[in-house]
């Protein structure tokens, strides 16, 4: 059967390594997944923070600080966030940068409790369905990705 279409299936991004999509998550101070965000790969991170934080699953209660990588380091989206929000972005400045850092030790040493969010990454690679995207439209993929972190919740509590 030949099926005319799109290939890929939707949010399909090419990237350097081929084709793929981002999984961007948001976790309490323990791992606990609270909000999941699917985007083609070739999005940029600093522009799907933002509707991450719309689909946080608690309303009205946004986080204080935000650990990030270095994909976030953006003066626009730290006085953005700030500004309309009230979260404060933390994460570490990259080599290349023009302008004068904006954050100091102190702020940058919240950083070191990254590791929960990686840690959360992998609980979420154990699941094989969600490591490589098999589905063809992002609603079934998005579910899958949805089970995953709802057993994950299951096994926090």
């Amino acid at each position: 059967m030949v099926r005319p279409g799109k290939k890929g299936g939707d949010q399909v991004g090419k990237t350097k390594c081929g084709k793929g999509c981002k999984v961007v998550d948001i976790v309490d101070p323990h791992g606990t997944p609270l909000g999941v965000h699917l985007a083609a790969a070739n999005r940029s991170e600093v522009k799907l923070i933002e509707p991450l934080l719309d689909d946080l699953q608690i309303p009205g209660k946004a986080p204080e600080h935000l650990l990030y990588d270095k994909a976030a380091d953006s003066d626009p989206l730290r006085k953005r966030l700030q500004a309309e929000r009230g979260v404060e972005l933390v994460c570490p400045h990259r080599k290349n940068r023009k302008k004068k850092p904006t954050q100091d030790g102190r702020l940058v040493r919240k950083y070191k409790r990254r590791y929960k969010v990686e840690r959360t990454y992998s609980w979420l690679h154990n699941f094989r369905r969600t490591i490589i995207r098999y589905e063809t439209t992002l609603l079934r993929y998005s579910g899958w990705i949805h089970l995953a972190c709802a057993l994950i919740t299951l096994r926090r509590l």
